[in-house]
């Protein structure tokens, strides 16, 4: 078994697809890049996510992961950003988002496609000032983060749609990391 599997800890994987995606995570892991990580569902974006992070200057800090596809509209930018007492209704309190939680460390955002448009023009310019304010907030807040953002859809398609940011989709591909799917990588079968 290679180094590099033993490197990435909960990744398996000894065919060639994975050592490529292996050598390509350890050259990407110690910059500061934004990395999208596309693949299909079940091929395990997170955990290269986390290896990415674990394997990375940032990895005593916190690693967040958030599924923008698991959360309302309504409630992503609050989930994100956080949000000031009275800003909306039932805001009881302030409330501090992930972009805060996580400075210093890395955000990982899944499903990173499923993005309403008005939330990507809010992180697009998080990702070029790195700052940002709270729902109902005067205040800058500076952050710095490294983001890791995942999708099982076709970005180019949906830049072409007119569904997603081109200005986000290059933004967030500084670096792509495609995880092969299973039936391209069968020898892998008896480790999984």
């Amino acid at each position: 078994e290679s180094r590099l599997g033993e490197k990435f800890g909960r990744l398996v994987g000894r065919s060639k697809a994975m050592e490529a995606l292996f050598r390509q995570m350890d050259l990407v892991a110690p910059t500061r890049s934004n990395v999208l990580i596309v693949g299909e569902s079940g091929t395990g974006k997170e955990l290269v996510a986390n290896a990415l992070h674990d394997n990375s200057p940032r990895k005593d800090a916190r690693f967040l992961p958030i599924n923008c596809a698991a959360i309302p509209a309504e409630i992503l930018e609050s989930e994100l950003f956080g949000h000031e007492r009275g800003s909306f209704t039932g805001a009881v309190g302030r409330k501090v988002g992930k972009f805060e939680l996580a400075d210093k460390g890395t955000l990982f955002l899944d499903e990173v496609g499923e993005l309403p448009l008005e939330m990507q023009v809010k992180l697009l310019r998080v990702l070029e000032q790195r700052e940002f304010m709270r729902v109902g907030g005067t205040d800058t807040i500076r952050v710095d983060i490294r983001l890791l953002a995942a999708t099982n859809a076709d970005l180019e398609a949906a830049v072409e749609q007119a569904r997603f940011r081109s200005d986000l989709y290059y933004r967030l591909k500084v670096v792509t990391l495609r995880i092969p799917p299973l039936r391209e990588r069968r020898e892998d079968i008896p480790l999984l």
